[in-house]
């Protein structure tokens, strides 16, 4: 089986050569891609401003900055994925497009879709967002009726176009494209066994685990080639998987990511979640249960129960609720909003405070904030104002400015704030720099006290099931105490809400929660896997 091939020195070429049906093994046709805007080509790329020619500037004109980009980090997790599937609807690709729209936060570094009409399937894959990635003409040469889609932030695998999806190959079973949210536990072991045996690997991808598998397997039908493939990996994914003639979508047995459901004039859409039923008219139906495989054709839908399941076994991320999904979202008749503001009310009940407001630190900290200043009968007030302009980098001026980075994203609101005692609350604390930059910009907008709530637990362990987090040793909680990380972030008081009052916000247990109590429901293989050189860089 030869894997998705792309030529990476020429970004010029043209983006959609459609993938040939083929029979035998080892003719994958390649795939090529229109060009990468500069702005968005991954790190290392001449977009970082150093040396040489960059955005139209001359390379003889000296340079007016000393550090020419400034990383936005915003001290948060991040999912890594987020997967969109559509099948029997007209202008499929666009509706695609529209679908990614409304996962755009849940990856912002690549985006993809893969369409059939039926008879092969084309590809456009790029990096950077959506609306900058696909273009209406590039839409058009995506014909058909069905196609997934998948916005990817990096996890497993670095970023980089070649770990860009969905993966489009074409093996002896046909041709086949895959999109995944997720990460496998054991997907380096996988690989290193399959590269033992032969199999040559285009991306870094743990996704290419599941191409390969499922080349090799005998089985006759793609399901159950899906299904073969399956029953070999181990952790969490959300798949969506798209051949000429149908589409596959399954949900790993733990339910680690979301999968959703839903109908579209006689057709079917599916998402990781389901605000992206709303932007294209859809309806939703429900959630894909954990260890289900739901297989959608000329013939309609059926659902495929290739595992065995346990309700005991579930362990939905609880991040999901905490900071992920939109608050508009719904995961099992549970509403994301609503549960966020129950955490709110469950912080202030762990951890009250006497202030005159409650400020959040947007977007993400809104909803506790509002169920916390209900608990405790005080003014909820926007006394941070989010700017909605600004990306991932951005370049800094040579006389450094304190604080930059969180300055560009945030601005007090000075007349709220001076002399008033304020509880600020957020989601999480991952570093604890982010925090610290927060806390001081509020107390210099004259703030006479700052309380710093938490509408989660401490987090002292890093997730292996499709988050992006640092190691333990970079986790705050995981080397200092409650009263230690705040004297870090120099609050007057610090408060964490209790496992046990999330677990009563988002409806009891059901949940994975390692992050929080270093309880894995999955083994981690892939600490033992052999290690592998490093991979080849394109330049």
């Amino acid at each position: 089986m030869q894997p998705e091939r792309e030529t990476l020195p020429e970004p010029a070429l043209p983006g959609h050569v459609p993938c040939r049906h083929s029979q035998t093994p080892f003719e994958a046709r390649p795939i090529r891609f229109a060009s990468i805007p500069e702005a968005c080509r991954p790190s290392g790329s001449s977009a970082r401003l150093e040396g040489g020619h960059a955005g139209g500037m001359d390379a003889g004109v000296p340079r007016r900055y000393e550090r020419a980009v400034v990383e936005m980090d915003d001290d948060h997790f991040h999912d890594q994925c987020g997967v969109f599937g559509v099948f029997g609807a007209k202008e499929a690709s666009n509706l695609a497009y529209l679908g990614l729209h409304s996962l755009q936060h849940r990856g912002q570094e690549a985006a993809g879709i893969v369409s059939s009409n039926g008879e092969q399937l084309f590809v456009h894959r790029g990096m950077g967002l959506v609306q900058d990635v696909f273009t209406a003409d590039q839409l058009d040469k995506l014909p058909g009726s069905s196609a997934i889609g998948h916005v990817r932030y990096t996890t497993a695998g670095g970023s980089h176009i070649k770990n860009a999806q969905p993966l489009a190959v074409d093996c002896g079973h046909g041709s086949i494209a895959v999109a995944h949210n997720g990460n496998l536990t054991n997907g380096l072991a996988l690989r290193h066994q399959l590269e033992r045996d032969g199999s040559i690997f285009a991306s870094d991808s743990d996704t290419e685990v599941f191409v390969h598998l499922i080349a090799r397997s005998k089985a006759q039908t793609m399901v159950d080639r899906v299904a073969d493939a399956l029953h070999q990996v181990e952790g969490a994914y959300s798949l969506v998987f798209l051949s000429p003639d149908e589409l596959v979508a399954v949900r790993d047995p733990y339910g680690f990511r979301p999968l959703c459901l839903g109908e579209l004039d006689g057709g079917y859409v599916l998402a990781s979640e389901p605000p992206a039923f709303q932007l294209i008219g859809a309806k939703y139906i429900r959630d894909i249960e954990p260890g289900e495989l739901v297989v959608i054709n000329k013939d309609g839908l059926r659902s495929v129960r290739p595992f065995r399941t346990d309700p005991e076994r579930r362990h939905m991320c609880i991040f999901e609720y905490v900071y992920f999904a939109r608050p508009d979202a719904s995961f099992d008749g549970i509403s994301v909003y609503d549960a966020r503001k129950r955490m709110g009310r469950a912080l202030f009940e762990d951890q009250p405070v006497d202030a005159d407001m409650v400020v959040p630190v947007p977007d993400s900290g809104v909803a506790a904030a509002l169920g916390y200043a209900e608990a405790a009968g005080i003014p909820f007030e926007l006394g941070l104002i989010r700017s909605h302009y600004v990306g991932r980098t951005f370049i800094e001026p040579a006389q450094s400015i304190r604080h930059f980075g969180v300055r560009l994203k945030l601005h007090p609101v000075l007349s709220l704030l001076e002399g008033k005692r304020v509880v600020v609350v957020d989601d999480s604390i991952v570093r604890g720099t982010t925090s610290r930059k927060i806390v001081k910009m509020i107390r210099d907008a004259g703030a006479t006290e700052v309380h710093l709530r938490i509408s989660s637990p401490p987090t002292s362990w890093p997730c292996f099931y499709g988050i992006d987090t640092p190691t333990r040793e970079e986790l705050i909680a995981a080397h200092k105490s409650v009263d230690e990380v705040n004297e870090y972030v120099t609050a007057d008081s610090l408060g964490y809400l209790s496992l046990d009052g999330l677990k009563r916000a988002v409806g009891g247990d059901g949940f994975c929660s390692a992050c929080f109590s270093g309880r894995y429901p999955i083994p981690i293989t892939d600490e033992l896997a052999p290690r592998r050189q490093l991979p080849l860089v394109g330049v």
